[in-house]
């Protein structure tokens, strides 16, 4: 049994409800949307909905049109850096045999995008050398696109005044992970996203930023973790609590934004009952999904 592709598109928009419920109508005509999560201090609203890729590319489409027509970004604020109104647009192989699927997946998207929508496409991930969002959005955008150092890689040359410019691509499926600390100090959040992430020499695959959360009235560690396996997700918050606690600062929760693999959530219980050697194959729903399907049980 063939699984279905997955797209997690990233809007920026998180506080206007009939803006979010008229992306989320987009997206879901063509596609089965699966989640919706929304955050008002970030501004910033992620999608998760699954397809064949007709049905995908379709769906993409329609969200980033919603979002173009309905979000203007010269009146945006939020906690969340972004370069567009309808910012990220990943596409995700649920099943590893299945990249190359999503990578032609994306490839569409994003020239049918450039092309009809006219809005600055950029490759990212598996479809852009390796670069991630964060390469994008360092700086200013437009300059760095007049002075040739960054290029569209379908679209016009200019950022579109209202909705910016989009990015695409294919990766494989990540974690959105938040750690909310009982402090408003946002310098203790920045410290600890420093120690936690790759590139500070913290965990493989974990990207990191240090927020500050006005409405919410704290700050948070705001998390991308590329490889669940590489870095589990009870080893992150034991570190960023450990962290927390040496600068005098408490966690207060943490944070799931959209849907996430089951055998990361797996692994965490394995570690919190201290079962050796505990993995999907020992849950018997995974167990029962897996008859029959060559690729894994379940992700996100």
């Amino acid at each position: 049994m063939r699984l279905p592709l997955e797209s997690v598109p990233n809007f920026s928009e998180g506080r206007d409800r009939e803006t979010i419920d008229a992306l989320a109508a987009a997206l879901s005509e063509p596609a089965e949307l699966l989640d919706v999560h929304t955050d008002p201090d970030h501004n910033r609203s992620v999608f998760t909905l699954v397809g064949e890729e007709d049905d995908l590319v379709a769906a993409l489409l329609a969200g980033v049109a919603c979002a173009r027509e309905r979000i203007d970004l010269r009146e945006h604020g939020g906690a969340h850096p972004r370069i567009g109104a309808a910012d990220v647009v990943p596409v995700v192989a649920l099943d590893p045999a299945d990249a190359e699927r999503a990578r032609e997946c994306a490839l569409l998207v994003a020239r049918r995008i450039g092309a009809e929508l006219q809005l600055p496409v950029f490759l990212y991930g598996e479809s852009g050398h390796g670069r991630g969002p964060a390469f994008f959005r360092h700086g200013d955008l437009q300059q760095r696109i007049d002075a040739g150092e960054v290029r569209p890689d379908f679209g016009p040359a200019r950022l579109d005044p209202r909705a910016g410019g989009v990015i695409v691509g294919a990766r494989r499926p990540l974690i959105a992970f938040n750690v909310n600390l009982a402090s408003d100090d946002v310098e203790v959040a920045r410290e600890i996203a420093a120690a936690v992430r790759e590139r500070g020499g913290g965990f493989p695959g974990v990207r990191a930023l240090g927020l500050l959360l006005s409405c919410a009235g704290h700050a948070q560690v705001s998390m991308n973790v590329e490889d669940y396996e590489a870095a589990a997700l009870h080893d992150i918050l034991a570190r960023v609590e450990r962290e927390a606690q040496e600068r005098g600062v408490a966690v207060s929760g943490a944070e799931l934004v959209g849907l996430m693999p089951a055998g990361a959530a797996v692994a965490a219980a394995g570690s919190l009952l201290r079962i050796d050697g505990f993995n999907p194959e020992h849950v018997l729903e995974l167990r029962l999904l897996r008859r029959g399907s060559p690729g894994p049980p379940a992700a996100g």
